[in-house]
Formats: structure tokens, sequence, C-alpha cells
């Protein structure tokens, strides 16, 4: 807080310069025109003499002689200290709307306010809340939260890690394997799947909304049939709850049941509906609570809800130092008011009253916790003013020479003051800053790896190692990372190629037994998907690495650290990255091997195909110099019979009566058949030959 002090006293010495600024016109225009008599119908001083009556509940039958006074306001502008407490209490967003109208009706000075006599001073109290109030001190504001994470930085400025790659170290170093329970009874396994199965998971986050609906339907004046029915669906809602803690205790046990903290609320819950329902007639409605506690079931059926939780409790870890300054601060401010302001009287009417003041410890602490909150912090501190209508418990002896004759003090103003600067814009701001520094996640891109992601690796980790042992098989690791989503894992639409790479990248140690280590795995992966410390040599990036390690996390074991980092003399072992490299070294050979097997195939084939077709081609050049050999004896055959018939035959009239195309048929049907090809004609290489 000092160094942040330190840092914004520009801004501090800017804010109070326009301050001063505003405080100075003021002066010039609402200088002495704050005045009013509580006779509303008296304009000035002269005139606000005497009594008039009050009507008291607007009661015409009661009227009370009040006696008139000519009195100024408590915030005015009538010199520039006056100006400056008043400004102050505007941008505090504390009563400005009453000194807004107070303005706008101010007239002369000396003289009562008239109606509606000058809006155009509302320009004034407006640029000041947008200059003040919306800028410079948000600004001021924004420079606490900035200065309090630079200087939570400044601790780790030469380890050479940003924030999100310590997170998620840290978290990598610090985690544990959790057991996940599976039955070997056949029956509970049955119901212990069902009770695991998305449906189930489904319909009981519909029967949670649903009763929240339900607990949402009642209001004032219910008719019977009406209540009736809302009685009966809570009935059914703690019917189907029920069902839903039997079967939950049938499926991991009663020993098993009760060590998840979910699962002890959840009995909680049914046991109260149980007695709310029991006592429903003696109208106790304590019990009813139970009924609003299922609504707590939500906050762990959704992923986000169950993220922002673990990062609001590990916001948590950092508040008991800033609850420490907030207790010392109320305790200082505490007792300072006790020995000051304990001895005012308690009137009705006036903001010290029995409810509110500073008689005791506990009433002091109460006290300022309402100025802390702003709820008219400023009303409490004129009411603690050294004005002399300010009584005390006890009237001060007539003798005494003070001319004061109140109880309060003029220290008010710098107390109270210093106190809501104090206490509302820097340390209970500080609270935004640590949880702005927690919750910074919500404003990065989601595809960037944070300790959020690392959650879930713990609950796929218990599937596959249910007895927590923190080893599971190489090949069930690699299993793993493709069900995990990215940024964390592979995905399962990741190739089993570019997995089996990552893996390689990743190089986490294997033990002699063919396992991997949760540690190693889950810093192996944060390792690689934030990119610490993987570019050039890896020995030296190791060493590198061991060395922050050290310097951070002073708590790590050296077996641990020698798991997640191994050490330069054993970098010779057998690491997961070295056989899955030699998976996809044999992967590689295999598809080449196959590749050039393919290609001799295919060369081959192509010389074969050229061999039988040049065989084809010299088959079809033979059988046409066959078929022209047999045309030639056939003609000649021919020739031989028709002269032979001349002799015998001196005319032929056969020859004449039909066509030559009916002619050359008949002598083909007479003997003369057609030429056949060759059996090897019907081969296929034949037919590739012809086309």
């Amino acid at each position: 807080m000092i160094v942040a002090i330190k840092t914004i006293g520009n801004i501090v010495l800017v804010t109070n310069l326009l301050q001063f600024m505003y405080a100075v016109i003021g002066v010039q225009l609402f200088k002495g025109k704050f005045y009013s008599c509580s006779d509303h119908s008296k304009d000035c001083e002269a005139d606000c003499q005497g009594y008039f009556f009050n009507y008291k509940n607007s009661d015409l039958d009661t009227p009370m002689p009040v006696k008139r006074k000519w009195e100024n306001s408590k915030f005015n502008f009538d010199s520039v200290s006056n100006g400056m407490v008043t400004l102050f209490v505007v941008s505090t967003f504390e009563g400005w709307p009453g000194m807004l109208y107070l303005s706008i009706d101010s007239s002369a000075e000396d003289e009562g306010p008239v109606h509606d006599k000058r809006k155009i001073v509302a320009v004034f109290y407006i640029s000041y809340l947008i200059i003040i109030s919306f800028f410079m001190i948000n600004i001021f504001v924004g420079f606490v939260i900035l200065t309090f994470q630079n200087e939570g930085e400044k601790e780790y400025a030469g380890c050479g890690l940003e924030k999100n790659q310590r997170n998620c170290l840290d978290f990598a170093l610090h985690a544990k394997p959790v057991k996940k329970y599976i039955p070997e009874s056949r029956f509970q396994y049955k119901v212990w799947s069902i009770v695991h199965s998305q449906p189930f998971e489904y319909s009981n986050f519909t029967l949670i909304l649903l009763n929240t609906v339900s607990l949402g339907m009642k209001f004032h004046h219910m008719p019977e049939w009406y209540s009736e029915f809302l009685d009966g669906c809570n009935l059914v809602f703690t019917a189907v709850f029920t069902i839903e803690l039997v079967l939950k205790l049938a499926a991991f046990g009663f020993k098993i049941y009760f060590t998840d903290p979910w699962n002890v609320f959840d009995f909680f819950i049914v046991v109260g509906s149980f007695i709310d329902i029991i006592f429903s007639e003696v109208h106790i409605s304590f019990f009813r609570l139970f009924r609003v506690g299922r609504l707590v079931k939500l906050l762990n059926k959704s992923e986000g809800i169950r993220t922002i939780l673990w990062t609001f409790i590990k916001s948590l870890q950092a508040l008991p130092y800033i609850l420490l300054l907030i207790i010392l601060l109320f305790f200082i401010y505490a007792v300072v008011g006790m020995q000051i302001f304990g001895k005012i009287a308690l009137v009705e009417g006036t903001e010290i009253h029995r409810n509110n003041n500073f008689g005791t410890f506990g009433n002091a602490i109460l006290l300022l916790f309402r100025c802390a909150t702003g709820e008219a912090w400023q009303e409490i501190m004129v009411a603690c003013n050294g004005d002399s209508t300010v009584e005390c418990f006890h009237k001060p002896p007539q003798n005494e020479t003070s001319t004061s004759t109140g109880c309060g003090t003029d220290f008010a103003y710098p107390y109270f003051i210093s106190f809501v600067v104090l206490c509302s814009f820097l340390i209970l701001n500080l609270f935004v800053a640590v949880i702005m520094d927690n919750f910074d996640y919500l404003t990065r891109d989601w595809s960037i790896l944070g300790a959020h992601h690392l959650g879930e690796f713990i609950n796929l980790w218990a599937e596959y190692d249910p007895a927590a042992t923190g080893k599971i098989k190489h090949m069930d690791a690699l299993n793993l990372l493709r069900r995990i989503n990215p940024p964390l894992g592979f995905g399962r639409l990741c190739p089993h190629r570019k997995a089996c790479k990552r893996l390689v990248a990743m190089n986490m140690p294997m033990n002699p037994d063919g396992t991997v280590s949760f540690n190693a795995t889950i810093f192996s992966l944060v390792r690689t998907g934030l990119q610490i410390k993987t570019e050039g040599n890896i020995i030296e990036c190791d060493s590198e690495l061991r060395a922050i390690i050290r310097m951070i996390w002073k708590d790590v074991e050296p077996q641990l650290l020698d798991q997640v980092v191994p050490p330069p003399e054993i970098l010779d072992e057998v690491t997961c990255g070295k056989y899955y490299a030699s998976v996809l070294i044999q992967e590689q050979y295999r598809r080449y091997h196959s590749k050039k097997i393919r290609a001799a195939a295919h060369a081959l084939a192509q010389s074969v195909a050229k061999i039988q077709l040049q065989a084809g081609l010299r088959d079809l050049h033979e059988l046409e110099v066959e078929a022209s050999k047999r045309r030639r004896r056939r003609r000649r055959k021919k020739r031989a019979n028709v002269e032979t018939e001349s002799v015998d035959l001196p005319f032929d009239t056969t020859r004449d009566q039909i066509p030559s195309w009916q002619y050359h048929r008949q002598m083909e049907m007479e003997g003369k058949t057609k030429i056949q090809a060759p059996a090897f004609m019907n081969q296929n290489h034949v037919g590739v030959g012809i086309l």
C-alpha cells in the first residue's frame, strides 16, 4: 500500500488541484447562499423571527408552536476549505442530489432559497462528478490495482517465467492423483455405471433446475390449492433426490460415499428435507432452508462454475494478509473514535443513537464498517463535529472556562475523511486487485493454456490409475492425452502420427517397468504447451529450469525434481520420447519399404504388359498370314471345282436363278465353313494387342 501511495502521488496531486479549482468556483457561485429559514414562508434573516405553527402529521387539530431558525447548510461553499469538504462528500456519491437541488434553489447571499432559481448550476456538479468521480478516482483505484500486481511480479523479476507459466508449473509440481472407486461386484458395477452415465447427470441437473423453479413460485397470500401443489412438488423432489442418494450409496458403499464432500452435502440436504416434511405442520421455517440448499448442488454440475469456484478459493489464499491489514486499520480507528467521540450523547433523531455510536468497541467497529460501505458517512461526521448542538452524556460543570458546550470536535473531519480514503479507496480495492489477479484468465484467449485447464488431467488420469499410484503404461498415456481437449491435451481428432510427435517433444522419463509418472506427464504437458525452456540445447535448458524451480519452489523434493526435469547424467536412459521416436522411425521405414515394394511391382507390371503387347502383335501378324494362305488355297480349290463341273455340265442354271449373295451363302452351307480364330486369340493379351 505504501508503494502504491508513492506511485500514485501524481494522480493524487492532480485530483487535489482539480478539487481545489472546483472549490474556488463553488465559493464564487454559492458563497452565503445556502441559508434558509425553518419556516419556508420567510426568505430572509430579518423576517425569520418569532414562532410559527407546525401541524404534526398534518393534523390541524394539534398545532405546535416552533421557533423560527435561520440556519446554514451543513455542507456549504462559504470558504475554500468548506468547499473542498463538500466536494469530497459529493465525489463519494453520498448526498449529492440534495446538494444539487439546494444549489439550484439558491438565489442571493443571505437570502432564502427560491425554487428552480438557477438550473444552470447543475452543470457544475455534473462536470465535477464526471471528471473527478468517474475519471480521476477510478484512475486512482486502477493505479492501486496495477501497483499491487506489479509489486507482486517484482519478486519473480529475474526468474524468466511469466505469471501464467509459474501458476501452471506450481500446479504441476504440487498436484496429486486422486482415487477413483470402481466396484468389483457385478451388481454394484452396474449401479456405478448408471450413476456415472451422462443421462443420469443430465436428468439430475434438470431436476435441480425444476426444483429451483418451484422454490421461486411462492408468493404472499397463496391459494390453498396452490400451496398444496407446491408441497406435493416438494415431496416429489425429495423422493427423487432420495432415490439418487440410495443409488449412490449402492454404487459406492458408505465408506467411499462419505469421503466426497459433495456427497456429504447431498446427504444432509436429503435428511434436512425429511425433517422439513416431518415438522411442516409445526411451521418451523428453519428447516425449509434445506430446500434452498439444493440450489448449491448446481455448483458441482458445470465445469465452468467449478473452475470459477476453484479460482475464488485460490484467491482466498492471499486475502488473509489484506484482512489483517483491514482489522488493524479498524482497530486503530475504533480505539481513537472511542476516546474522542465516546462521550457524545445518544439522541434519537440524530446519527449518534443507541444503535450507532462509539460507546463500546463493538459499536465503534459496526459504525466504521457502515462508513466503509459509504452509507451516510457524512451525516455521522457532521454529528461528531465541534458544533455546540452536539450533546454529552454528562453535561460539563458550569464553572469550566471552556467556551465549548458540546462533546464533538472538528477533528471529526480529518478522522472520517482519512478513514474513507484509506478504507474505501485503497484497502477495499486491494480485494479487487487480488481477485483480478487470479481471474485474469477470463480476459485471456481461452486457447492459451492456464492453470484452470489442468483439472481435467487429474480427472481423466484417475480412469487409468484408479488406485492413485501415480503411474500408468506409456500406451495408456497416449490414449489419455488424446482424450484431453486442447490446449492441454491432443484431442480426439489428433492423428496418431502427430500425437507421437508431441510425445517425442515432451520426452518425459519412462520407468523401467514401462510406465510414466503423474507429475512428469503433467509437467511435460505444461512445459511444451507454454514453451518453457524448450528451445536450444536441451541439457542447458534443463539445467536452467532446474535452477529456476529450486529458486521459486524451495519445498520441492529432489526426487520429484529429478522426475520432472531429469539431470544430465540420466539422459541416456530410455524415455517416452525415445520410445515413440523409435516407433515413428519404424513406421516411417515400413512406409518407405511398402512404397518401394509398390513401385517395384508397378514397374514389373508395366514391363510384363509391354512384353504381352509385343507378343499379342506378333500373334496377330502370324494369324493374318495363316488366314491369307487359307483363303488362297480355297480360291484355288474353287477354281479347280469350277473347271471340273464345266466339263461334266455344260450349263449351270442355278447360278443364274438366284442372287449372287444367296448363291455364295448356299455354297457356304454346302460344306464351306467360316474360318474360326485360333484358341490363343481369346486370351487377354491378344485383346490388348488388338486395341
